[in-house]
């Protein structure tokens, strides 16, 4: 079987990966003309995403790039601790979350498939697909094409595949938060420890990273959609700075940054009802955007669970519903996390004292059972043929 794959992020280098380990013939296009570079700023892995990868043989490729991160601490506005819990992870669990550039995570994956014997070319923009009882056709803006048996779209939360797939499919709109991140240079920071502080204008993230480095994420809540035309580094930096003048810790971080990565924009999608033809696959965001620190963990999985399904069911159709019906209730659950997630960065000061209440008394007791679902889950073995 030959497969081409949409997207050379971590949803498409991974399924890359997973597709090589069942003797898949693979090829990724990419749209960015990079292979993928120091783009973009830190992403998550927490145990669940963390056993998919050592699964596909490449999780001491990931730790080694990334930052050790068993334990995250909640703060209020006003610097009092609400929860210390496990980061991403039971607490008996000794495989520890993982945070990396997102960049350099994508760099190991595709390192990981194309080791595999994937090929992957750059500089492709996807504009149309075809279909026939014999293949699928991927067209390129560029006029080439390219003919397989499964076409795999790992494009994003943008993913033109979907719309291809479905006119009527939900877009992603603006969700009331946009992110500025950056890296600090400055001690006194503990390592290990994903410190995130429900602050007035937004949700606050920093850590330690080695050598005085300290990644820093400021979510901040915003109604209207922001324009970004024309801001400069400085001016973005200021303005953080100001929302967060009154929260110490963010406050000292903020003014320490030597490095800002471009400002992002939070968006959702609402639940998307298609999720495959009969040789067309979404996976990763391109099927759900999930947030809630799992987007990577996400995905992984559905590359796993893909190459499962694909390898155990006797049909490629077969194959295709048995992958659809095994992630969509999973990914159901997290998407009402996500919302919740949401929801707590956004509160206003009357909302955000009474979830630092609640915090404070229920965390500690029902954290962990109430996660057991999400980072107990096991992605299961893939054969080789």
């Amino acid at each position: 079987m030959r497969a081409i794959v949409v997207g050379g992020g971590i949803a498409g280098a991974t399924a890359a990966l997973a597709l090589r380990h069942i003797g898949i013939d693979v090829t990724i296009y990419e749209a960015y003309e990079e292979p993928a570079g120091d783009i973009g700023s830190f992403v998550s892995l927490a145990s669940n995403g963390l056993r998919s990868l050592d699964t596909l043989g490449c999780l001491a490729q990931v730790q080694d790039t990334g930052v050790d991160i068993p334990r995250q601490r909640m703060w209020s506005a006003g610097g009092h601790l609400l929860a210390d819990v496990p980061r991403g992870r039971r607490s008996t669990e000794t495989l520890h979350s993982v945070t990396l550039l997102r960049g350099r995570l994508v760099a190991a994956l595709r390192q990981a498939a194309t080791d595999a014997g994937a090929r992957i070319v750059t500089g492709r923009e996807l504009v149309g697909v075809t279909e026939t009882p014999e293949g699928v056709t991927a067209e390129f803006a560029d006029g080439e094409r390219a003919t397989a048996d499964l076409l795999v779209a790992a494009d994003g939360i943008w993913s033109t595949v979907r719309r291809l797939l479905d006119a009527a499919a939900p877009r992603p709109e603006y969700a009331g938060l946009y992110a500025v991140s950056g890296v600090a240079t400055m001690d006194g920071v503990e390592p290990g420890v994903f410190n995130l502080t429900f602050a007035r204008n937004g949700a606050f993230i920093h850590l330690g990273a080695g050598d005085g480095e300290v990644w820093w994420q400021a979510q901040i809540a915003e109604p209207t959609q922001p324009d970004r035309t024309g801001i400069s580094e400085a001016q973005w930096l200021s303005r953080t700075a100001e929302l967060y003048q009154h929260e110490a810790v963010p406050s000292a971080v903020i003014a320490a940054t030597t490095r800002l990565h471009p400002t992002v924009l939070f968006h959702a999608v609402d639940p998307v009802p298609t999720w495959h033809s009969d040789r067309v696959v979404l996976i990763g965001d391109a099927a759900h955007p999930v947030g809630a620190g799992q987007g990577a963990s996400m995905a992984i999985e559905d590359a796993l669970v893909l190459a499962a399904a694909l390898q155990a069911e006797p049909t490629l159709s077969a194959a295709l519903t048995a992958y659809d019906a095994e992630r969509r209730p999973r990914i159901v659950k997290l998407l009402d996390t996500a919302e919740d997630n949401r929801g707590a960065k956004k509160a206003g000061p009357v909302k955000r004292r009474m979830q630092a209440l609640v915090m404070r008394m229920f965390v500690p007791l029902f954290y962990e059972k109430a996660t057991a679902w999400l980072y107990d889950y096991e992605p299961g073995t893939l054969g080789t043929r």
